[in-house]
């Protein structure tokens, strides 16, 4: 199956997941996404940068129509993948350019403006996120909002919101393209607002297939505060 290339229309959840997951969108129809094998459990799988154009185009319309009520000034993206998705927030926002933060150091970078990093996809030990310095013009003193593909875990915006933090900077909201699962609330701030295009929830294994646990679904989309 060519995942994340089109939309398709709406129809009943069957009573056990296969190999994808027909994930709701706002609109009403679904995205149909791979879902990985974790043993006793499995998660829904968005991979930005092999989504077809169209695609993007409606998740990030959609980010910035969530998250167009916290009046941001500018866009900060994290790497990677939210790297595909904070230009297309950006622009739907009516913004003329936004800011990146990125896995790889320049020569002109400084070591206060990284913090480590790790995520469930990408677990290796040593890698640093960092802020390049000539970003803080337009960042300081702005509405930052904080822009990734997926909220799993909440270990790489976790990151992000602490190399801001390096910087002296706050942001107003976090917009994710999919919010998977609910276990990064239980350490989560709950004065920052956090907001997704769409959700998915947590699988377990079945007889028959991957069950859906409802427990695990956002509160009402992530639309404000967990």
């Amino acid at each position: 199956m060519d995942f994340w290339q089109h939309f398709v229309a709406a129809s009943p959840d069957p009573p056990a997941w296969h190999d994808a997951y027909a994930a709701p969108m706002p609109d009403g129809s679904r995205l149909v996404l791979p879902l990985r094998d974790l043993g006793e459990s499995a998660v829904a799988g968005l991979i930005a940068a092999q989504a077809a154009f169209t695609v993007l185009d409606r998740l990030t319309a959609w980010m910035a129509e969530r998250a167009a009520h916290f009046a941001a000034d500018v866009v900060l993206g994290l790497p990677t993948l939210g790297h595909v998705v904070a230009p297309g927030v950006a622009r739907a926002l009516g913004h003329p350019n936004w800011a990146p933060a990125g896995f790889s150091r320049k020569l002109w970078y400084d070591e206060a403006l990284s913090v480590p990093v790790a995520s469930v996809t990408s677990p290796m030990a040593g890698r640093r996120m960092w802020l390049d310095p000539r970003m803080l013009p337009r960042l300081h003193g702005r509405r930052v909002l904080l822009v990734d593909d997926v909220m799993c875990t909440g270990r790489s915006v976790q990151a992000g919101l602490a190399l801001l933090r390096a910087a002296g900077i706050a942001p107003v909201a976090v917009a994710v393209a999919m919010i998977q699962g609910n276990g990064w609330q239980a350490e989560w701030d709950a004065s920052l607002p956090v907001t997704g295009a769409f959700a998915s929830p947590l699988f377990r294994r079945g007889e028959a297939g991957w069950i859906a646990r409802p427990e695990t679904a956002p509160h009402e989309l992530c639309e404000a505060t967990p």
